[in-house]
């Protein structure tokens, strides 16, 4: 099973490309962008796991494997 692969930060709403670094995804792909990522000390405040780097998927491996278009931020 492929990495939804989310395309917003949770907390902001900053656009979080696929193909782009700069993603930080907990075990369950809570998802948010650099930023608000030291913000919360790499903490994921929606279930408490750590936040780490997400990989970056090719523009090519994405018309495979699409990334999801459904937004998380609810601001």
């Amino acid at each position: 099973m492929a990495l939804e692969m989310r395309p917003d930060c949770e907390r902001c709403g900053t656009d979080l490309p696929a193909e782009a670094p700069g993603a930080f995804i907990c075990s369950v792909e809570c998802t948010f962008c650099a930023e608000c990522s030291e913000a919360l000390d790499d903490r994921c405040p929606n279930c408490g796991g750590e936040l780490m780097d997400r990989p970056t998927r090719s523009k090519a491996l994405q018309e495979k494997l699409p990334a999801s278009q459904e937004r998380r931020f609810n601001g």
